[in-house]
């Protein structure tokens, strides 16, 4: 018989794979899709038998906290390519060395400030893009080993409008390992650690 964790796994993968699928529907304004997905994280985080918190953490919990939607954080950026740079290797209890290619570069404005990121692909089977960061007010009011922003491998993308990546800062989210210590998680590299503050997204987990 099979394991049932690992069905549930999947189940609460197809789920986060829904929710963004629901964020992506255009037809709505990106602050609805945003509090639409918001509900969905509570009722996963709350009800799923893979929820990333502890069953006491469940007792006591009742939302997901959050900065308020603003629009000013939400960008749709073309990627600049990244050729034949070295891959950034990340040891994982779990999961042992992980590497992330650098594979684009992206580039914005913040309270009038040109920033960048870079956006890696996760190597191994299947690969995904992954775009984890730091700013500054992680450590404070955000989880101080960073959020992400997408991670394709579990679902976490916000697509592509007219060949350009949509980044909404708004959903930015924090790694399992922000919730408890069962989880390890890779963190931002050094070069995704932005000298700005990007007061949107989720907030950190009291």
């Amino acid at each position: 018989m099979a394991d049932t964790s690992f069905l549930q796994l999947a189940d609460y993968r197809r789920q986060v794979v829904e929710s963004y699928t629901r964020a992506r529907e255009s037809e709505l304004p990106p602050n609805v899709r945003w509090q639409r997905f918001r509900a969905d994280q509570d009722r996963l985080f709350k009800t799923h038998l893979q929820t990333a918190l502890t069953p006491e953490q469940v007792a006591d919990f009742t939302s997901l906290k959050y900065y308020p939607y603003d629009p000013a954080y939400r960008f749709i950026l073309p990627v600049e390519e990244i050729k034949d740079q070295d891959s950034v290797t990340i040891n994982l209890h779990d999961d042992g060395p992980t590497r992330l290619k650098p594979i684009g570069r992206i580039n914005f404005e913040v309270t009038g400030q040109i920033v960048s990121l870079t956006l890696f692909w996760i190597m191994g089977y299947g690969g995904g893009i992954f775009l984890p960061f730091k700013d500054l007010t992680s450590g404070t009011e955000t989880y101080a080993g960073g959020r992400y922003l997408l991670d394709t491998i579990k679902g976490a993308d916000l697509g592509w409008e007219s060949d350009q990546l949509v980044l909404d800062f708004n959903f930015a989210y924090n790694p399992s390992c922000a919730y408890n210590t069962r989880w390890h998680c890779p963190l931002p590299p050094a070069e995704n650690h932005l000298p700005v503050a990007i007061p949107v997204g989720e907030m950190r987990f009291e």
